[in-house]
């Protein structure tokens, strides 16, 4: 790391669901770093809860934008006031989310569309909106998108969740290449158990998703669930984890170390998958021109469909 890698002193950042959580927990430690703050929000009381901390703790009051990441015309809106305010704009993240759970065979259209829309498509909104902002910036830049441990570890309570958190990584995973000719990071940061209250989601679904498979929430069993966050890690000490990550251009930041068991079952049941035959040469040439284009992508060329084949 070079010396000056930790420095993001006065850079302006755009925090979706920055007053409550995992994302207040990142505006903490990246105001604790020196950086201005542009937070979303919805809900009124988490906003002035926030607001107190900054105030208690002497620091320069942040952009306070009332936003629902599904709504694109307004997250465009957003990164236009964000710059207004601040001249510019040089990290975005995209943490808001919904943490829902049910029997995937059990879901209708309306779970995934609620959970997609938000988990998913919230993350694709902030990059269409404020992607563009970061190109006309200069100096450091990235992009930071919150995707979970789900992104890796599927299980029978929350499939549509699952699936939105494959979707943050697989799209994360791939733009990092697109940004590196920009001089954009991008990390994707997939965090485990945090003490928040992200398990209350569903006494928080929109109307417009009513017609769930799920079934009514059973407020006492979600609540005993809610009593396992208790015992996760402190929001503030996640986003210090995850400022460190981006002071190294982690293209992967992981926030907790307990997973080790589950990469190497994951690693092990990929390999015993494979058939055991031997792909043809013209097959093998393929897939090595595939693994060098992406490896000149990461060293700063752009790539086209022209260099696969």
């Amino acid at each position: 790391m070079g010396e000056h890698s930790m420095d993001w002193t006065g850079r302006v950042a755009f925090i979706s669901g920055g007053v409550s959580g995992l994302g207040f927990g990142i505006a903490r430690a990246f105001s604790d770093a020196g950086m201005r703050l542009a937070l979303s929000y919805r809900n009124e009381a988490y906003r002035s809860k926030a607001a107190a901390w900054f105030a208690a703790n002497g620091r320069e009051e942040p952009l306070w934008v009332k936003l629902d990441v599904t709504d694109r015309a307004r997250f465009g809106a957003v990164a236009d006031e964000v710059v207004a305010h601040f001249g510019a704009v040089h990290v975005v993240v995209n943490n808001a989310g919904v943490s829902v759970f049910g029997n995937t065979a059990e879901a209708a259209h309306a779970d995934y569309d609620w959970i997609m829309g938000v988990n998913f498509g919230g993350v694709v909104n902030g990059v269409v909106a404020f992607l563009p902002k970061l190109q006309a910036a200069s100096g450091r830049r990235h992009i930071v998108n919150i995707a979970s441990m789900a992104a890796y570890l599927s299980g029978p309570q929350a499939g549509i969740y699952t699936a939105s958190k494959f979707a943050v990584r697989g799209l994360t995973e791939s733009l990092r290449y697109n940004l590196v000719p920009l001089g954009i990071g991008c990390s994707l940061v997939c965090p485990a158990l945090v003490a928040t209250n992200a398990w209350d989601s569903a006494f928080r679904r929109p109307a417009a998703f009513a017609d769930s498979g799920f079934g009514a929430v059973d407020k006492g069993e979600l609540e005993t669930f809610g009593k396992a966050f208790e015992a996760g890690m402190d929001p503030q000490e996640a986003g210090r984890r995850i400022l460190a990550g981006m002071s190294e251009d982690r293209g992967l930041i992981f926030t907790h170390p307990e997973f080790a068991e589950d990469f190497k079952a994951i690693y092990e049941e990929s390999l015993a998958a494979l058939p055991q035959d031997v792909a043809p040469p013209e097959r093998l040439e393929v897939e090595r021109m595939r693994r060098a284009a992406n490896k000149a992508a990461l060293a700063g060329q752009v790539i086209s469909i022209n260099d696969l084949t």
